[in-house]
């Protein structure tokens, strides 16, 4: 089977996890993603929270499978030559490096336009253009200035950051639709364009629902949220705890076992047109008919009551069995599920969403596959390079030099040190 992406060629300049997060995604998708590092050290993460000595770090291989490796000292007169032949070969360069590098390293729009009228250039960024725009910018610093932290955690405690990282990968995700939508423009323009994603601007995107209540605030409280109707609303939208930010009211409840397993507990969701359904699970059948409970706007200022009431159910249940009773009810509900379960989890396993990978020096371990799922379009993960790798076999089958200017450039101090591996 083909690959969506197969013929496309990224010249990957990126470090750490929103860059290569987003040229992931493309290598999964068929292209041939060359990941240039500095010759020695390579991506910071390779050393980066190692738990095996003198290994690469899960870091670094989680984040750069299906990749190609070349080192390259671009301040030196060979390498910079041979950045510039794959500034000319390639379809797409993706960096994140701080405002005014790519410059400094001589890589300006027009140089870049002057070498391949069709590359496209796709940058992130910690700030769009603004009092911000030089600031450096890491995953909580993006939470918090995109507006996740403040509506986050519980009324009564501080801004919490969340453990899914919106800020990096949630900004490689928006980066990789930019570049597909480019390439695809290209098809008709001929020519290529620059791409820039702020972290900030990617958080707020996919706050956007806190924007929403943002507005919705000046005409009146947000009677969804567990402030209402005995707390106070300021001026901003407020931290809620655990409550659907739908519009659905929503709680995570304590299920069988929660006195031992931080875990044991579900998220349930007190849809409208469930009600009755939920009256009965509960035993509470009395109030399909009360007019203090029939309703959703009577059921509102009661929800506190409701959940409570709920939670003396779900914790006679474990969080499985819980949810399989209220799926024949059509109840929406989920397990809270850990780290632990995820990984073991069989049927995640089966649709390539966990993938156990084969690693030269590290041996197996557990890795996230696609996420995304094409009928067409095969997706396979393979592990990360080891650091310049493929040095030589880019040089030779993509930038097509003879074996002398091979050697030469080997032997330069442009390169670094080459790493001899056959890949399996």
């Amino acid at each position: 089977m083909s690959k969506a992406l197969d013929g496309v060629r990224i010249l990957d300049f990126t470090h750490v996890q929103s860059g290569p997060t987003c040229t992931q995604l493309l290598a999964w998708f068929g292209a041939d993603v060359i990941k240039v590092e500095r010759p020695g050290t390579g991506d910071i993460t390779r050393q980066q929270l190692q738990d095996i000595p003198k290994v690469d770090s899960l870091y670094f291989t989680m984040l750069n499978h299906n990749k190609r490796s070349i080192t390259i000292d671009g301040r030196n007169k060979q390498g910079k030559e041979v950045l510039d032949a794959l500034v000319k070969t390639c379809d797409v360069m993706v960096e994140n490096f701080a405002p005014g590098a790519l410059d400094r390293m001589g890589f300006t729009w027009e140089h870049i336009q002057e070498l391949n009228p069709r590359m496209i250039l796709a940058s992130v960024k910690g700030f769009g253009p603004g009092p911000y725009v030089d600031c450096k910018v890491y995953e909580n610093v993006a939470q918090c200035a995109g507006g996740a932290a403040s509506t986050t955690g519980f009324d009564d405690g501080p801004p919490t950051v969340t453990g899914a990282q919106i800020g990096d990968s949630g900004t490689g995700v928006h980066l990789a639709l930019g570049i597909v939508t480019a390439l695809f423009q290209r098809n008709t323009s001929g020519r290529g364009q620059k791409i820039t994603v702020a972290m900030q601007d990617s958080v707020l995107n996919l706050c956007r629902v806190k924007l929403r209540d943002q507005q919705r605030l000046a005409h009146g409280p947000l009677m969804e949220y567990p402030q209402y109707p005995d707390g106070e609303f300021g001026d901003a939208v407020p931290r809620a705890g655990n409550a659907s930010g739908g519009g659905q009211p929503g709680s995570i409840l304590k299920c069988k076992g929660w006195e031992t397993d931080p875990n044991s507990y579900l998220y349930f969701i007190a849809q409208a047109p469930v009600w009755e359904s939920i009256c009965d699970v509960i035993g509470k059948p009395e109030w399909k008919s009360d007019p203090d409970y029939a309703k959703p706007p009577a059921r509102l200022p009661r929800l506190k009551h409701i959940f409570d009431t709920i939670e003396q159910w779900t914790m006679t249940k474990t969080k499985f069995e819980a949810m399989e009773i209220l799926d024949k009810y059509d109840i929406p509900c989920g397990p809270i599920l850990s780290m632990k379960e995820l990984a073991e989890d069989q049927s995640l396993r089966a649709t390539g969403t966990v993938v156990e990978v084969e690693h030269p020096t590290r041996g197996k371990y557990l890795s996230v596959g696609n996420p995304i799922k094409m009928s067409d379009s095969a997706s396979d993960v393979r592990r990360s390079p080891l650091l310049g790798e493929h040095t030589e076999e880019i040089l030779r089958d993509v930038l097509k030099f003879d074996d002398r200017k091979v050697a030469e450039l080997l032997a330069s101090p442009g390169l670094g040190a080459v790493t001899r591996m056959a890949a399996e």
